[in-house]
């Protein structure tokens, strides 16, 4: 779940204990038995990181093998900056989450991205934000949401 603030400016990204310094990704979650996708990514994103959202779009899926279930990707914006506080008090699942402005977002996919456990490329910088590697769909989301955030080509958001 890739997600906006009100005015479109940051993304929230989270991590986990087990990411490597500096890696952030998007949240996740599962949908629960008669849930729709749009109430998961609300609930999911609220457990999480406390963040009320309004907008939700689903815009792709990923299979994945193991235990064969499929990602379905969401993008989704808060409707008021009042609701933009980060909570982690609901769900201990993540170590941090915060906003990152879509300049230093964008700068991490150009030279931050690697798989877990592997460097990133040789322009990172030590310190700035890493991210999951294009492969992934949390990467998709992410380029997804920056670009509609600066507008660059038509987004499906």
């Amino acid at each position: 779940m890739a997600v906006l603030s009100a005015d479109a400016r940051r993304i929230l990204l989270g991590r986990q204990k087990r990411f490597p310094p500096h890696w952030y990704s998007t949240l996740a979650g599962f949908v629960e038995p008669a849930e729709s996708v749009e109430d998961a990514v609300r609930r999911e994103v609220w457990e999480e990181a406390g963040v009320v959202l309004s907008r939700v779009v689903i815009h792709s899926s990923q299979p994945w093998p193991y235990p064969a279930n499929l990602m379905i990707g969401a993008i989704a914006q808060v409707g008021d900056p009042a609701h933009e506080a980060i909570s982690l008090q609901h769900d201990p699942e993540l170590e941090d989450a915060r906003w990152f402005p879509i300049p230093e977002v964008e700068e991490a996919l150009r030279v931050g991205t690697s798989a877990l456990g592997e460097a990133p490329g040789p322009l990172y910088k030590e310190g700035n934000l890493r991210l999951p590697p294009p492969t992934a769909i949390a990467n998709q989301l992410i380029q997804a949401a920056v670009e509609y955030a600066t507008g660059e080509k038509p987004s499906r958001m």
